[in-house]
């Protein structure tokens, strides 16, 4: 093959990806055509895909639905007689309002019988998160199916303001629509969790309008904890410094919470005169009993990291320097794990406080019997039999 006739055909790609054109697409690519794209890109998409159908599906429809973007080749060099390098810039912007899009990428080409057949793409994937989304206060991270959500105010102790609580919504949102997540890491900049509330938003706003703005407020962020809880991914937090007020919420929607050993815990919501959010009356005399809770509520009581262990706030305590890299193992092995009946697990879970005996048993028999006829279960069975180990893939 003549590299101008690579050249021609790699150039009629980006013409095709540029008008949207499918049937020039499909005469293009190989049939057993392979897409690699950058790991790291945002909402999922990088990674392999293979067949041009699941290029087109997931790979470059992955980035239409989420970017007005346009790959502008530069230079074109022939390596061998079978494969191009092609770099050039991608520019553009994202669908949700983030920054202008502009990446420089290398996309290595390979052809076999005058087609194209596979494309790896390399690029600057920092650029892609940061034009992906207006997030500020929280920052998210799609990668190998694990979504990292970071609160992201580390100079006022991850402090929930109303601009925390819409990117919150956001993000979980995101999360949620992203194909692929299989868990999910909360975690918090710098050296605390979550102080809670804004206080000093709280002390900043005049006394008619602080009832508004904490129902604006709290109506995003009850929303997103609703939406995490709901979702089949698992949810693993990691807790460093403090953990307190509404910040709480987003322990509880955890399904495990990992904490440094000189973690502390506070409601606090008595000493400002408040009473509560972040589903703290829901959740918390679920795990630690009525007694303890009415403790922590109207005595304003403190725990520290063996006490939350001891009360069942937490899973384990490991060192401060630890807990990221503690919580990234074991969210890296729930997405591993089969994603729906995670899912499935984590709500009757949590309905089982609510319904008797005879509601739970009907709930388990209809969601086994879902279970069984997802590709996991199957896989699952079969390594079982086999004596291996399975193979899930989350469907």
């Amino acid at each position: 093959m003549q590299a101008r006739s690579t050249e021609d055909l790699a150039r009629s790609l980006y013409m095709a990806l540029a008008a949207g054109d499918r049937e020039q697409l499909d005469a293009l690519l190989h049939p057993e055509f392979v897409g690699q794209i950058a790991e790291g890109m945002p909402f999922g998409i990088g990674g392999r895909h293979e067949s041009p159908s699941t290029m087109r599906r997931n790979g470059w429809g992955g980035i239409a639905r989420h970017f007005t973007a346009r790959a502008e080749p530069e230079r074109f060099l022939e390596i061998g007689t079978d494969r191009l390098l092609v770099t050039g810039r991608y520019r553009g912007e994202g669908r949700q309002g983030g920054t202008a899009l502009d990446a420089a990428f290398a996309h290595l080409l390979t052809f076999e019988d005058g087609r194209i057949r596979a494309l790896e793409q390399y690029t600057d994937t920092a650029r892609w998160r940061d034009a992906a989304s207006p997030l500020r206060t929280v920052l998210l991270d799609v990668n190998d199916g694990v979504a990292t959500l970071r609160l992201n105010r580390p100079d006022q102790g991850n402090a929930i303001n109303e601009e925390m609580t819409k990117d919150l919504a956001e993000a979980v949102s995101q999360i949620v629509e992203t194909p692929g997540v299989r868990a999910v890491i909360i975690s918090g900049n710098g050296s605390n969790f979550t102080m809670g509330g804004d206080v000093s938003l709280f002390a900043g706003t005049p006394p008619e309008r602080l009832p508004h703005k904490l129902r604006r407020m709290i109506d995003a962020y009850h929303l997103a904890i609703e939406r995490l809880t709901s979702m089949d991914a698992p949810v693993v937090a990691a807790v460093r410094g403090a953990a307190a007020g509404g910040g709480l919420g987003l322990l509880y929607v955890a399904d495990i919470v990992i904490a440094a050993a000189d973690a502390r815990f506070a409601l606090g919501y008595g000493a400002l005169g408040l009473t509560s959010d972040g589903g703290n009356t829901w959740f918390l005399p679920r795990m630690v009993g009525l007694r303890r809770a009415q403790e922590l509520f109207l005595l304003n009581s403190r725990l520290s990291a063996q006490e939350a262990l001891d009360y069942g706030l937490v899973l384990r305590l490991v060192p401060d320097e630890a807990v990221e890299a503690e919580a990234a193992g074991i969210a890296a092995k729930l997405a591993a794990g089969p994603t729906r009946a995670f899912g499935a697990m984590r709500r009757m879970l949590r309905q089982s406080f609510e319904t008797g005996l005879a509601e739970q048993l009907l709930a388990e028999v209809d969601s086994i019997v879902v279970a069984a006829g997802t590709d996991d279960a199957r896989e699952g069975i079969a390594a079982f039999a086999a004596k291996r180990r399975p193979q899930f893939r989350g469907s």
